[in-house]
């Protein structure tokens, strides 16, 4: 994908250096400039040392992809994402295939709470000759975010048998655990690091415990091992765990960003719809699994009664309104106004759902219904580039379509927003097919991109 505005981020990423290796100085002055105290000045991290010697490198090898990889790597362990997503885009532009680049540009989406264009990203970087031996710890994440949790422990499993070592992993797993209702699992995952007494796992049994529904021992847990203030304003959060959908309690559990109030409980149709698949490759497993036939000893009844068939109508009916649930607005207290994070689906019908036994099922009829106009419907896009500052995507469109006129020149811009940037589109496409051939071709003329699928509902505009 494009990177825009390459040196901002790198004046931003050599300020954050700079102010860094700056540290506090304990020196102090009187009025005639003599010095009263010796100078104290703290070491920089090995991290910042990394950005400085990666920097150095970029100012006298501006093309080096090895010197922006770093860049972009360094500058992720301090916490600059839009540094690192800026290395990361120039290192990709000058080497499109560039595994390493893919998994950092992957590592960014996963931080910046982009899921679905991470775990495409962490495809790309496999595909592009990446060992998944070398990600599966964030691999996990981002099933878990998208709430994939079974393909997620496989893959935290896979990881702990070769490093087993890896406190990480073991915490996030037992958060996945918690989040498929296995407890005892969970538990058993968390305790050899309690046993260590280890911080951080006593803070991820807190948000198992509350994700489980044991909101009480979850708060008194956070009341010992926080200060009473923080302690006081972190219950709240604690409290309304259960009501989260699997990908955000994910979310909220391993990155701390917690859904805005109207977010709670919904999905991203999106990540709804990978939720979904999941779901139903779990059902086919376990039914594949399930005992066929009359157990021996019985006999089979004449007829079903309506009784026995409640219980799968009943699971029927729950799926549905789950899925009804999801598109409804929820009505909660502002307790997460301030926090951002991704939304995703439910499993438990939210407030405001849909009772679907009340409502009378349409007779067949000899005409075919005629489909209700939709002002936005689902289409098919090819991303090209994100970012905030919508004039600067137009600058990136123009660009590109100078480069690839065969491709983009007949073609309009259009954005959506996402989050607090905007997606940088081209289409529609007929078919997702069509969308993929559009990648396949920019590709070869080095450009970055992916398909982009907009759900129903959402307002995309021409970019004028």
């Amino acid at each position: 994908m494009p990177a825009r505005n390459f040196a901002l981020p790198l004046a931003i990423a050599a300020m954050t250096m700079s102010a860094s290796l700056a540290g506090p100085l304990s020196a102090q002055q009187t009025a005639g400039g003599a010095t009263s105290r010796e100078v104290v000045q703290s070491l920089p991290t090995p991290e910042v040392e990394r950005l400085r010697a990666a920097l150095q490198r970029l100012a006298t090898e501006a093309e080096s992809v090895d010197a922006l990889i770093d860049a972009g790597d360094a500058s992720l362990a301090v916490g600059d994402l839009e540094a690192s997503l800026g290395f990361f885009g120039r290192a990709l532009e000058l080497s499109s295939e560039n595994a390493r680049a893919k998994l950092g540009l992957a590592s960014v989406y996963l931080r910046s709470r982009r899921p679905l264009d991470a775990l495409q990203m962490f495809a790309e970087a496999e595909r592009a000759g990446a060992s998944t031996a070398d990600f599966l710890d964030d691999l996990g994440l981002v099933q878990d975010l998208v709430g994939n949790n079974a393909q997620a422990q496989q893959s935290y499993r896979t990881m702990l048998a070769t490093k087993p070592g890896d406190d990480e992993t073991r915490r996030r797993l037992a958060i996945s655990l918690a989040i498929s209702g296995d407890r005892a699992g969970f538990e058993a995952a968390l305790l050899p690091l309690l046993q260590r007494q280890d911080l951080a796992a006593h803070r991820a049994r807190a948000f198992g415990l509350a994700i489980l529904g044991d909101t009480k021992e979850a708060a008194a847990l956070t009341g010992q091992l926080m200060p009473p203030d923080l302690a006081s304003r972190m219950t709240p959060y604690l409290d309304y765990m259960p009501r989260l959908t699997r990908a955000q309690q994910a979310a909220a559990a391993n990155l701390g960003i917690f859904p805005r109030a109207a977010e709670i409980g919904r999905d991203d149709p999106n990540i709804a719809r990978v939720a979904s698949s999941a779901d139903r490759s779990a059902a086919k497993a376990d039914d594949r699994l399930a005992p066929r036939g009359t157990p021996l000893g019985e006999r089979t009844p004449a007829r079903t009664s309506p009784a026995t068939q409640q219980p799968e109508a009943s699971s029927r009916l729950a799926q549905v309104s789950r899925e009804q649930a999801s598109a409804q607005p929820a009505s909660v207290s502002e307790a997460f106004t301030e926090l951002a994070g991704p939304v995703s689906a439910s499993r438990r019908p939210g407030e405001g759902a849909v009772d679907i036994t009340a409502i009378e099922i349409p007779r067949e009829s000899r005409e075919p219904p005629k489909p209700a106009p939709r002002a936005h419907p689902s289409r098919h896009w090819v991303q090209l580039a994100t970012g905030r500052d919508r004039d600067a995507l137009s600058f990136d469109w123009r660009r590109m379509a100078r480069k690839a006129p065969d491709l983009l020149g007949e073609r309009s811009p259009y954005v959506v927003r996402w989050g607090q940037a905007n997606r940088l589109l081209a289409g529609p496409f007929p078919t997702q097919d069509a969308a993929r051939e559009m990648v396949r071709a920019l590709r070869q003329q080095g450009f970055d991109s992916f398909t982009y699928t907009s759900p129903a509902g959402e307002k995309i505009i021409e970019l004028k």
